[in-house]
């Protein structure tokens, strides 16, 4: 008897033992603490570190006046300047289309002169085959509600310097009973009504000639 005891005594020993030394599936080891090392921000093209724009490079403007307008517009973006623009000298609002038919009269940044690349650089031009002025015409602008004196002007400066809703009407001046097309190419030589009169909604009747012919 005492041995049947003695070996059951053992027997749970053994046991206890056993479980005691089992691994406890339900309690997980705590995760290792990691901290990912820090990255210096990259700054971007044309901003500092703190996210703000940089400021423009400053270069000095090159002399435009002569050149052809393709070869000006392609040397100043050569020189990193890309904000690039220009205009009739002549003031008759005509669109430089094909710029290698056009050469620069002026400049609105005088040569030489350091200014920020970002600088909107302006060409006055004429067509190659035409003389650049003396001073350079501005465009008519009908200014505190008064007819402009357009005489001389071209006939599509004189319509954009009227109110879009303005009734206008143009016919040739010479005998020829022309169709007056390429408003740019035709200049005013009479206008009704007369210059600085008042700008109250009447319509507006122009007579004209190409340019290089004599108004009658």
């Amino acid at each position: 008897m005492r041995i049947r005891v003695l070996s059951a005594v053992l027997l749970c020993c053994a046991t206890g033992s056993l479980l005691g030394c089992q691994p406890n599936d339900t309690a997980k080891p705590p995760a290792p603490s990691f901290t990912p090392p820090s990255v210096p921000a990259v700054p971007t093209a044309g901003r500092t570190p703190d996210d703000k724009p940089s400021a423009a490079e400053r270069k000095k403007v090159p002399s435009f006046v002569g050149m052809g307008l393709q070869s000006a517009q392609d040397t100043a973006q050569a020189q990193g300047f890309y904000a690039l623009t220009s205009h009739d000298a002549l003031g008759r609002d005509r669109m430089q289309v094909l710029d290698r038919n056009w050469k620069v009269c002026s400049q609105n940044v005088a040569a030489s002169t350091t200014v920020p690349t970002d600088t909107t650089l302006d060409f006055g031009a004429v067509k190659l085959e035409e003389t650049c002025p003396a001073k350079e015409q501005s465009a008519p602008s009908a200014a505190a509600g008064k007819m402009p004196d357009f005489t001389g002007k071209s006939v599509k400066a004189a319509r954009a310097a009227l109110d879009s809703g303005t009734s206008i009407t143009v016919k040739d001046a010479s005998p020829q009973e022309r169709w007056v097309l390429v408003e740019s190419n035709w200049q005013v030589c009479t206008q009704s009504p007369a210059a600085g009169s008042a700008l109250n909604g009447h319509p507006v009747a122009f007579t004209a000639v190409k340019f290089g012919e004599s108004c009658p």
